[in-house]
């Protein structure tokens, strides 16, 4: 029997989470019959635009009975109109799950369905989320969280992230990676959405320190001086000092501990290694160190990182 996923749009949504969409599309074609039916919800029905200005055709949310019921969110936050909250809160009560992509948490959380339980949103907008719903335990670093039914997820993209999770809960671990193979996307993203944000940041300009870059990635064990990635792009150490810092934004130096955490983070998340071997294969010379770059990354050590991963696993 298909189970209904509902898709709830408001004027402005961000059409990026309509992606989760392909997700259910290619669980139905890797299933004998098709294991979803995607219905698109709004208050009125009819066509719906986002922000690009793009329409997309919705019924109305009188039946508030879904397998599954994903809330899109918008660049531009707006409260929640009375009949919306409604059917929120009825919808939570006789559905199987809830989900908020991006900035729909808010109106998950307007509704009261966030309340003391961990939950995420685009990270841009987290401290905000937490502010207006104090009741609401916000982690920011997240990709995804389940809390019992009800699932958030980070923004734009993460939205893939968790729908292949969804899948995965029901049709089981083969289909989603099959999913996301076809998808060309990672089936399980290692770390929080901060490493993602903080390695756009290092994106140059020129070939030489992207070439400087891709042999750090691959090196983190060496010490990595200035004098050998000088030498990997191929530029003599004050030419070298000066392209880094006006490509990146970065020193040499503060650019090979973002490429370490970020490494050492998946590490962690990923794999059973003691922290110390974990700080050694990245390039730490030894885990206080690495303790000290974590905090700075992340706000919170590499033993912290670990025990959420333990949970999320037994989870």
């Amino acid at each position: 029997m298909k189970k209904r996923v509902g898709f709830l749009l408001s004027p402005g949504f961000q059409i990026l989470d309509l992606v989760a969409v392909t997700v259910f599309e290619l669980a139905n074609a890797e299933s004998a019959e098709p294991a979803y039916e995607i219905v698109m919800l709004s208050e009125h029905g009819g066509p719906v635009a986002s922000s690009a200005g793009v329409k997309i055709e919705t019924k109305p949310f009188r039946q508030a009975r879904f397998d599954t019921l994903m809330v899109t969110g918008s660049l531009a936050i707006q409260p929640s109109s009375p009949a919306q909250l409604a059917f929120l809160r009825k919808a939570a009560a006789v559905s199987r799950r809830v989900a908020s992509i991006c900035t729909g948490a808010h109106a998950l959380a307007e509704a009261g369905l966030l309340d003391g339980r961990r939950v995420t949103t685009h990270w841009c907008y987290a401290r905000e989320l937490q502010r207006l719903f104090p009741k609401a335990r916000v982690e920011e670093d997240r990709i995804f969280i389940q809390d019992g039914p009800v699932w958030t997820s980070a923004g734009m993209t993460a939205c893939i992230d968790m729908s292949l999770a969804l899948v995965e809960a029901d049709l089981g671990l083969e289909a989603s990676r099959s999913i996301a193979k076809t998808m060309v996307v990672y089936h399980r993203r290692s770390g929080g959405q901060s490493q993602f944000s903080a390695l756009l940041e290092l994106e140059p300009k020129s070939d030489r320190i992207q070439n400087a870059l891709a042999y750090a990635k691959s090196n983190l064990r060496k010490n990595l001086g200035v004098d050998e990635l000088a030498d990997a792009a191929n530029l003599s150490r004050r030419q070298f000092s000066r392209s880094f810092r006006a490509e990146t934004g970065q020193s040499p130096a503060r650019a090979v501990e973002t490429l370490r955490v970020e490494s050492a983070r998946a590490m962690i998340e990923s794999s059973s290694h003691p922290i110390e071997i974990v700080a050694r294969e990245n390039g730490f010379a030894d885990p206080e160190r690495m303790r000290r770059a974590f905090i700075r990354a992340f706000g919170q050590p590499p033993q912290a990182i670990k025990r959420a991963a333990r949970k999320d696993a037994t989870a």
